[in-house]
């Protein structure tokens, strides 16, 4: 039976989605007369900056995640519900849920984003995104299975598969996690594989861009390049995908690279709920939203952070998908809903850039604070210490810490697990290079196109 959330006599706002922006929101309106109701399908926040350190066991899931109710612990005008907004229906004010609906008299999408495919379903169905801890432990899964794998495959083409570690899109996470295999590549397969061939690991990092890291400056961008070339990764600007079968991904130019492990950060849309005005949904799935994040054609809808695009001259695009901006969306927000409330003039958004960094790996890293830009050991340390304050609650950041002191002294990561065996898009993968591995007939094969 459906349950429904009876509204008082306070002024309702609801917000949707426990990120940066909406926990940013929330607390703001911790002290004020007004009855607060988050929704979201999972109970905890997600530091989503760091999901590449674990993909590739340098950090533990829960290291990076924090319960949303111990956040709110305390704040006696906020109720959290875990359950997935279905739809919204603006004309009667309220919000389909999978629980049951809830009334409103202000709501927040906050959404965020998710991994952009742009229509290409195949690679959609066969490539790793990295959104979420549940994608990202998957993922972790995959690279080590696949190493496994390679101890017992007598098939060279398989082998390939295999050992090819491809990410495709050059901004920070793609950087960062090309950067983070190709030090587990470096420091620690050499002492947990030590029959495996070092040279028959790659990396590729492809970019269709002339450049990585397209939002920094000239520096970072031909840095960030070095560096990872330093670590041995191979570097492919305007490169394009063409497809991705699960076994062989093939670029627009002809090339193919054997891979069994592509990782797609090539791009992020925004989670945009079912129920809104479809013309106020602009680029990137994002949608339009006045100087005060209201939705264009709502009075009372609002959207803060990856999913909101405040649209001006300065910016065509928005706001970068970014933890700074929804932050501060958040708490203008907030400031502007009491001002609403009780008949008040609002203030529109303005956005402080905090600038951008990216690491590439131990003692390598790149950041741009406005005019002032630098690199290498100091740039690091920046971004780990920007890092550390970002993230959610004393024991995650306590616990991160000790991690990365622990691998910076020892070279070495400690959550190189498999809990669960991970099959993705092409189910008969595994299998079948299971079988591959100890069937002496197959046939090796010896003219597939290489990547130069």
């Amino acid at each position: 039976m459906e349950q429904r959330f009876p509204k008082g006599n306070k002024p309702r706002i609801i917000i949707v989605g426990g990120g940066f922006g909406g926990i940013e929101l929330a607390k703001k309106l911790r002290n004020q007369d007004v009855e607060v109701i988050m929704l979201d399908k999972h109970n905890y926040h997600t530091f989503q900056p760091l999901l590449y350190q674990v993909a590739t066991g340098g950090l533990e899931a829960d290291s990076i995640a924090f319960p949303l109710r111990r956040i709110f612990k305390g704040q006696k005008n906020l109720t959290f519900r875990v359950t997935e907004v279905k739809k919204v229906l603006p004309l009667e004010n309220v919000v389909e849920t999978t629980i049951g609906t809830f009334e409103y008299d202000h709501l927040v999408i906050s959404t965020g984003s998710t991994s952009n495919f742009f229509g290409q379903t195949e690679i959609e169905k066969n490539a790793m995104p990295m959104k979420s801890i549940p994608e990202a432990l998957n993922l972790r899964s995959l690279i080590l299975q696949n190493l496994e794998l390679a101890q017992i495959t007598t098939d060279e083409l398989a082998e390939a598969e295999l050992l090819n570690f491809v990410v495709v899109g050059g901004g920070p996470t793609g950087v960062e996690t090309s950067g983070a295999i190709a030090e587990l590549k470096k420091h620690v397969l050499k002492n947990d594989y030590p029959e495996l061939d070092l040279s028959k690991v790659n990396i590729y990092l492809i970019e269709g861009s002339p450049e990585l890291l397209g939002a920094m400056s000239v520096q970072a961008q031909q840095k960030s390049e070095a560096f990872l070339k330093e670590l041995g990764v191979t570097v492919m600007t305007n490169a394009r995908v063409q497809s991705y079968n699960g076994r062989q991904l093939t670029l627009v130019d002809g090339r193919i690279i054997p891979s069994s492990t592509v990782i797609w950060s090539a791009g992020v849309k925004g989670v945009v709920i079912e129920g809104l005005n479809p013309q106020s949904v602009v680029r990137g799935n994002r949608v339009k939203v006045n100087e005060i994040n209201r939705i264009d054609g709502h009075e009372n809808i609002y959207a803060i952070g990856d999913v909101a695009a405040m649209i001006t001259e300065e910016l065509p695009n928005g706001h970068p998908g970014v933890a700074p901006a929804a932050i501060q969306q958040g708490k203008q927000l907030a400031e502007n809903l009491i001002n609403i409330i009780n008949n008040k003039p609002t203030e529109p958004f303005k956005y402080f850039d905090k600038g951008a960094m990216a690491t590439v790996g131990r003692n390598r890293a790149v950041v741009d604070i406005h005019k002032v830009r630098f690199q290498g050991v100091f740039a690091w340390f920046t971004w780990m210490f920007v890092h550390l304050m970002t993230l959610v609650g004393f024991r995650n950041k306590l616990v991160v810490f000790v991690n990365w002191v622990w691998s910076y002294f020892s070279y070495d990561r400690g959550t190189r697990l498999i809990i669960r065996p991970f099959l993705r898009g092409n189910p008969e993968l595994l299998l079948e290079t299971t079988k591959l591995a100890n069937d002496e007939t197959t046939k090796l094969v010896k003219d597939e196109p290489k990547v130069n």
